[in-house]
């Protein structure tokens, strides 16, 4: 029996590095049961997000009954949270702790705040829908129970994963640090895969305690999950054990950041590039079923096309990056790949060509991904190891409030177009077309902006 047993460990291991993206980002001090288990946290996170923007968007506007207005006010609330991360990731890399400890204790807190949240979730929404159940109750104690359950979960996520990338970065060496980011982002979208499929099945058919059971169980599996992930990863250091009369305040530390050669330039770069990719999440599906008149099982399958190219963007970005290529020039190439990728999206309209739709939403993603991945490395590698908290808050601070501001601009353009008089000029057409092309402009004015920072071969040696 031990013969099979070793047998098929060392079948598993050689599986791995073979098929399983990124998992030469392991090594002898990290190795790749000890990095995919640290994983785990952002698979708590990925379940979260597919619970928040999915699973409970559907729920609450259909079976719920509630305003499609307040479910969107609700669904934004986490965001909230996201220019936080900056002092999140600060207050990390300087936390004193007894057992010596500076990233468990907040990702701890963090996972706390996401359990919390769900745990009120569900009789805060069953209240919030006004149904028999929830008959006699005052509407604002449903509101407000049910936007604090919202709020908590945001921040839980947004501490999580800030601190967990965070701690990931200190575990691994200067030179795997692009891959072992790219297997953390990985581990994401397995998550929200996996989580989309298993709501949808449990929640099928829909009644309110299943609702309850669910959420309930993505509780547990927050703790469960991020449990596992932290167990032994962090060093005990007793020079955290007592506070340092020199300690930093976050203002100086910030300003010291940001004084750093072109840093704002890169937090600009990243918004920029951000809002261009971002508009297209909510764009991309409606666009192909009203103007070329793609099925929904066809246009459900954007979605997939668009995460495979930011997948492989992701694969070969940290393949590159971890021989030395310049992480900035690697995020300008992706900027520059969505260019054509969403001309290919528009001109798809016109020509009447679904083909050309499919493959400028595969060049799209795989932009997205190579831009993602290379502003995330640059930015580990613009402040000292010791800040690097931080650095990752400021990259997560700008990232998730720019992709928020994109995904409601993009609706918001949408009905503002169609709205005026010439909103339909270019027949249905007319409203997307005019996003993809503010979308085209923010990735081009992303690329002026970066130009500087990639024709300078000295920031550049340095970087490397």
């Amino acid at each position: 029996m031990s013969r099979l047993r070793n047998m098929a460990s060392h079948a598993l291991i050689s599986i791995g590095p073979r098929f399983l993206p990124f998992a030469d980002a392991a090594s002898e001090d990290l190795p790749l049961s000890r990095l995919l288990r640290l994983s785990l946290f952002q698979v708590s996170v990925g379940m979260a997000l597919v619970l928040l923007v999915g699973t409970l968007n559907r729920v609450m506007i259909v079976e719920l009954d509630v305003p499609a207005s307040l479910v969107a006010i609700m669904i934004s609330l986490p965001l909230l949270f996201a220019p936080f991360r900056a002092l999140i990731g600060f207050k990390s890399d300087t936390h004193v702790s007894a057992l010596g400890w500076r990233r468990v204790p907040y990702i701890w807190k963090g996972t706390l705040l996401q359990w919390g949240g769900f745990a009120i979730m569900p009789f805060a929404l069953l209240v919030l829908s006004g149904k028999d159940y929830a008959e006699g109750t005052p509407e604002w104690i449903g509101q407000a129970s049910a936007g604090i359950a919202f709020l908590l979960v945001g921040a839980g996520v947004h501490t999580i994963q800030t601190v967990g990338l965070a701690l990931a970065t200190d575990l691994a060496p200067r030179e795997d640090q692009p891959k072992v980011v790219g297997l953390m982002y990985v581990m994401m979208l397995v998550g929200m895969i996996i989580s989309a499929l298993l709501f949808g099945w449990l929640l099928d058919p829909y009644y309110p305690a299943q609702l309850i059971k669910v959420i309930q169980g993505a509780a547990v599996a927050t703790l469960v999950l991020n449990v596992i992930a932290l167990w032994k990863q962090e060093a005990r250091d007793r020079s955290r054990t007592v506070k340092r009369d020199d300690t930093p305040e976050f203002s100086d530390c910030w300003r010291e950041f940001i004084r750093r050669p072109y840093a704002l330039r890169g937090l600009i770069v990243i918004g920029l590039g951000t809002m261009g990719f971002g508009m297209a999440d909510v764009l991309l599906e409606p666009y192909g079923g009203q103007v070329l008149g793609m099925t929904v099982s066809a246009t459900t399958k954007l979605t997939a096309i668009f995460a495979g190219g930011g997948l492989v963007g992701f694969a070969w970005a940290s393949r590159v990056l971890s021989r030395g290529y310049d992480p900035l020039r690697m995020a300008a190439w992706g900027a520059a790949f969505g260019v054509p990728g969403f001309a290919a999206v528009i001109a798809a309209a016109p020509l009447g060509m679904t083909p050309l739709f499919l493959l400028g939403t595969l060049i799209v993603g795989f932009g997205g991904g190579l831009f993602g991945h290379g502003t995330l490395t640059a930015t580990m590698r613009l402040a000292p190891r010791e800040q690097v908290g931080l650095a990752l808050g400021a990259w997560g601070a700008v990232q998730a409030t720019s992709a928020g501001v994109a995904v409601a601009a993009g609706g918001i353009v949408r009905d503002v177009i169609l709205s005026l008089p010439e909103g339909h000029i270019y027949g249905e057409a007319t409203p997307y077309l005019a996003a993809y092309v503010i979308e085209v402009a923010f990735l081009i004015a992303g690329l002026l902006v970066m130009a500087p920072l990639v024709r300078n071969k000295t920031l550049a040696a340095e970087r490397v």
